[in-house]
């Protein structure tokens, strides 16, 4: 199976890295030559633990720890240059150059420092109503993109087409700025002479990306797309407004690398054995008590990216079946299943409520939505530690039937099951 995406089947920070793990040491996708992130920008956050040392990517795909992997930023992402070489820094200080394994691609959009400032203005000019971006300007690049305004990194190579580019776009948004912002303009020099100071470290990483994974996938080589955000952040699917800015379902993929959708073998969907939700928006199953605040504090739950407290709540079937069916998920991975330890009873959503009227699937219109109260079924908890289980059969009956109810309940099969932050803290439930 040379084409696998791994993606977020809830609001992101399922834990994706340890997917990307299992793969890898069960052998079932081969050997991964290629790692290729295809949406979003520095906003994501995958945590990676190598033998008990904790690491964090953002911009950069999980790969780009595995020696002989080639990491891929597609067409479909936009990339902050600043961001970038910041996290290769970062990783270089640890012992960790990654720079000769990474791969741009020449169609990706530039997130420029306007776009963080427009971001950021633009939330606290909406007050209550703010829909809790992460202030990284990622939203306004996609805007820039739409809106045929946006800089590509190919641009950084000419200076005389940057510059158009931005004094294009800087007409539009320092009108914004300045009369509905009230905030000063932007100055062109500043931003072209930014975005040309990294043109020279950039130049020998960008590729037709799209070229280079084609034919990789022409030669039968194994490549991962990994997914950022979730599928209930995708702009189209997802709980909009409250969403990201691109394409965060298996669908993105395509268009985000520049490969056609006949060319994906396999879709396998990251979900918790509970949901979390960073920002703002509707969360029905969100908890506003000791079980949340429990659920928070085992699980661990700040934002690898921002940095914020997750808001915690029980498992939600209706948003799996959802993912599911829009993803065409060949798996599901649950992760944290450890987590949930401890608890005598565990709530299950397994439909809504909406004024009264039960919805076995997700709710057609956002006013449903927001309305939607969960309905749950309890199944009987553990105690077991289960850090050491490495075999389905080393779980606790009950922990056993809990993964097997939730993949019952959620419409596609339970590959595997993460019992732990680690590497090796995994379990493989279908070994087909």
């Amino acid at each position: 199976m040379p084409a696998i995406v791994i993606l977020g089947a809830q609001w992101g920070d399922e834990g994706k890295g340890k997917a990307t793990d299992l793969l890898a040491q069960t052998g079932e996708a081969g050997e991964i030559g290629y790692v290729v992130r295809t949406s979003g920008g520095h906003n994501a956050g995958h945590t990676i633990v190598i033998d008990g040392e904790k690491f964090a990517t953002h911009l950069l795909p999980s790969g780009v720890l595995t020696p002989g992997v080639t990491s891929v930023i597609g067409n479909g992402v936009v990339v902050s240059p600043e961001a970038l070489f910041r996290e290769v820094d970062a990783l270089a200080a640890r012992g960790r150059d990654v720079s000769a394994s990474l791969v741009v691609s020449a169609n990706a959009h530039v997130i420029a420092s306007y776009h963080s400032t427009i971001d950021k203005v633009a939330e606290r000019f909406l007050g209550k109503n703010k829909i809790g971006t992460t202030g990284r300007g990622i939203g306004p690049a996609y805007a820039d993109k739409v809106n045929r305004l946006g800089i590509r990194v190919a641009d950084l190579f000419d200076d005389k087409i940057l510059r158009q580019k931005v004094e294009g776009a800087l007409e539009v948004r320092n009108q914004l700025l300045a009369k509905v912002y009230n905030r000063r303009a932007v100055e062109v020099d500043a931003v072209v002479e930014e975005l040309l100071s990294y043109a020279d470290r950039l130049r020998p990483m960008v590729q037709d990306t799209s070229l280079l994974i084609n034919g990789a996938l022409d030669r039968g080589e194994t490549v991962l797309f990994e997914g950022a955000q979730a599928t209930m952040l995708d702009v189209d699917h997802g709980t909009y407004p409250f969403v990201t800015s691109s394409s965060a379902i298996a669908g993105g993929v395509c268009t985000g690398a520049g490969i056609g959708p006949t060319r994906i073998d396999r879709v396998i969907g990251v979900i918790k054995a509970y949901t979390t939700r960073v920002g703002s928006g509707p969360f029905p199953t969100e908890l506003f008590d000791e079980d949340g605040e429990k659920l928070w504090k085992i699980g661990g739950e700040v934002g690898v990216s921002t940095g914020r407290d997750r808001r915690c709540g029980w498992y939600d079937a209706v948003i799996a079946r959802y993912a599911t069916r829009v993803n065409g998920l060949t798996d599901l991975f649950l992760t944290k299943l450890d987590v949930l330890s401890s608890w005598e009873r565990v709530p299950v959503c397994v439909a809504y409520d909406v004024d009264g009227v039960r919805h076995d699937e997700m709710p057609m219109t956002q006013t449903d939505f927001h309305h939607a109260k969960p309905i749950y079924e309890y199944l009987p908890g553990w105690w077991e530690d289960l850090s050491a289980c490495r075999t389905f059969a080393d779980l606790p009956v009950n922990a056993q039937n809990y993964v097997k109810t939730l993949e019952d309940m959620s419409g596609t099969r339970i590959w595997g099951v993460g019992v732990g932050p680690g590497r090796e803290e995994t379990v493989l439930v279908h070994d087909d």
